[in-house]
């Protein structure tokens, strides 16, 4: 039960930062950047696409579906680019959505949040060339 309940929370984490299309219980469906979940479910959302309204909360309770609107970021794919260059040294983490190269540059879907020098500089270039080769 507890792998299953894992594998739950780390798919329902690929949600973050992207954009969702919520249907609730009383068929309004909300639709917005999914910035907030917890473990019954309940949601934040922002940058809803219904005027007027900045950010929700939305009870878990009332939540029939959660589609995700956007591809999300192919964090395996990147880790299997980075292996061809630093073989053995790759780690993915997708439990905070990062690739781990030589246990010390931190590769998230929106570049390197951790490490400088030479590695890191071809780790870089390698992302680049990944974003615009999955952006075609």
């Amino acid at each position: 039960m507890s792998v299953a309940f894992r594998k739950f929370g780390e798919e329902s984490i690929q949600f973050l930062g992207k954009k969702v299309s919520i249907e609730t219980s009383d068929k309004k469906t909300y639709g917005g950047t999914l910035i907030g979940i917890n473990e019954k479910l309940d949601v934040i959302l922002e940058d809803l696409e219904t005027s007027g309204i900045i950010k929700i909360i939305i009870n878990g309770s009332f939540i029939k579906e959660i589609r995700l609107m956007e591809k999300p970021f192919d964090l395996k794919a990147l880790a299997e680019r980075f292996s061809r260059v630093f073989p053995g040294l790759i780690k993915v983490r997708e439990d905070v959505g990062a690739v781990i190269v030589m246990d010390k540059i931190k590769v998230t879907q929106n570049g390197i949040e951790e490490g400088t020098g030479l590695a890191a500089d071809r780790i870089k270039a390698i992302y680049d060339e990944f974003v615009r080769e999955t952006k075609k």
